[in-house]
């Protein structure tokens, strides 16, 4: 099969176009030939060799595609997140981290992480909903137990991740802040629900945000993808929650315990979700006026280098898909 292989770790150069043996059909596992895979910041730290892949690797935890049986589906990238809905256990894994990921032709998956193509999106569209959909939806709803009418602040505004929160907390009746380092991105958030936000590359932009708030109170909700928990925690209401998952700009927080506690903060860390949250997120997308993923920009999958470039510079908004030729036949 065609596949975008890697034999090292390093920037998007290692991303290498060329042929990869076909996944072998095994009980319990769906082979599904895909249309799209869609990047993910996740990936970048895949190539990088964060998670200590086994090389030569495909990397792709995002895809949608046919089975063998024609029918229309999507990959839902947590493997074996275990019987505790609280955290992941043991044999938890994403898909393109261990074990060949969606870069390809052909990927081979866990059945039960095989379900169909919600109706009415793109293939494009259908392949960025699994990761940051389910990501986002356990961030907001299991973790920060979001609810209709309160605040939400999201940081940055042009991720796969911002602009799935943005939409999901509009859909349910929440009002959605922005940060960004962009005006123009966060006019485009404000097309997707959010009611505002600010500059975070403008000085005291956490107390901008929170002056957004009745009275100026602070945020019930706060989205940290990027890591400033300082900041983060200054936009929050007493008793507001901070939900944390991603470290894009900073790896390392110190936060003041003393106001911290007196504040009655709630601090959640989460990274993607079970198969009950994607199945969660569904109901949600099926019950509401949830928009398709935003789609900024598709390459061809021989051009995964170029496309991990892009996603890199941070010029875009939404998400980064690579798009898959028409199907070949295969021995």
């Amino acid at each position: 099969m065609r596949a975008v292989v890697q034999t090292e770790f390093g920037g998007p150069e290692v991303l290498i176009p060329g042929d990869y043996p076909d996944p072998v059909v095994a009980k319990g596992w769906e082979i599904v030939r895909l249309k799209a895979a869609a990047l993910n910041w996740h990936d970048v730290l895949v190539r990088q060799g964060r998670y200590g892949s086994s090389l030569p690797h495909v990397p792709g935890a995002d895809g949608a595609g046919t089975t063998d049986t024609g029918d229309e589906v999507l990959v839902v990238p947590s493997l074996w997140w275990g019987d505790d809905e609280s955290a992941p256990g043991p044999r938890w894994e994403i898909l393109g981290d261990r074990r060949p990921g969606t870069y390809a032709e052909l990927v081979r998956v866990p059945r039960e992480c095989v379900v169909p193509k919600p109706p009415g999106l793109s293939w494009a569209e259908a392949a960025s909903l699994p990761l940051v959909g389910l990501t986002t939806y356990r961030a907001l709803f299991s973790r920060a137990k979001l609810r209709p009418g309160e605040s939400l602040l999201v940081l940055g505004a042009g991720g796969g991740v911002a602009t799935m929160a943005i939409s999901l907390g509009a859909a349910v009746g929440c009002t959605v802040m922005v940060t960004s380092s962009s005006t123009g991105k966060i006019d485009r958030a404000r097309e997707l629900g959010a009611s505002g936000g600010v500059r975070y590359d403008e000085p005291g932009w956490p107390l901008a945000a929170k002056d957004l708030t009745p009275g100026g109170r602070g945020f019930d909700v706060v989205l940290d993808s990027v890591g400033s928990w300082r900041d983060s925690i200054q936009t929050l209401r007493p008793g507001g929650r901070l939900v944390v998952l991603g470290a894009s700009r900073d790896e390392q927080a110190t936060v003041d315990v003393r106001p911290f506690y007196f504040g009655q903060y709630d601090l959640l860390g989460t990274t993607m979700g079970s198969l009950r949250d994607f199945a969660g997120l569904l109901r949600l997308i099926d019950e509401h006026d949830v928009p398709p993923p935003v789609i900024d920009r598709t390459f061809p999958l021989d051009e995964a280098a170029a496309a991990h470039n892009y996603l890199e510079s941070g010029a875009g908004f939404g998400k980064v898909v690579l798009e898959l030729t028409p199907e070949r036949t295969y021995g």
